[in-house]
């Protein structure tokens, strides 16, 4: 019996790319929540970080304005799900993005590793995969 190749549609590539956008899309409605419920929630994010830099950055400037830079965390998420989403030439920038978040979780101390370790392990093989997989028509 003949199986017909998978439609850009149900490509595997495309599954993992639309679950880490989805997945991003859905934190980025967490942070709406969080800065509906109690912006002050995110005061102790940077406690832990690496560098007095990240930590002094985060108390004198984000803590300043939480719900602001909450929503703006929030759009960005958003942002990276939706390119991930759309696919073709954003999902360069989504992939990319989302790695690049991924690693600067890091900056908040060492206790990050933990997710991005594994977070990546399955992010970058899934950016790989969607990155060399020929695409057709304009995109």
């Amino acid at each position: 019996m003949h199986r017909p190749a998978p439609s850009a549609r149900t490509a595997p590539g495309n599954l993992g790319r639309r679950l880490v956008g989805g997945f991003f899309v859905m934190t980025g409605g967490v942070h709406l929540g969080i800065v509906a419920a109690d912006p002050e929630f995110y005061r102790p994010f940077a406690d832990d970080a690496l560098f007095p830099f990240v930590r002094d950055a985060w108390a004198e400037v984000v803590m300043a304005r939480p719900e602001l830079y909450g929503l703006l965390l929030m759009a960005g998420e958003i942002g990276l799900g939706a390119a991930l989403l759309a696919g073709g030439r954003a999902a360069r920038v989504g992939w990319v993005g989302v790695i690049v978040f991924h690693l600067l979780l890091v900056l908040f101390g060492w206790g990050f590793l933990f997710w991005v370790v594994p977070a990546l392990a399955v992010i970058v093989p899934l950016a790989v995969r969607d990155l060399r997989r020929p695409r057709r028509g304009p995109a």
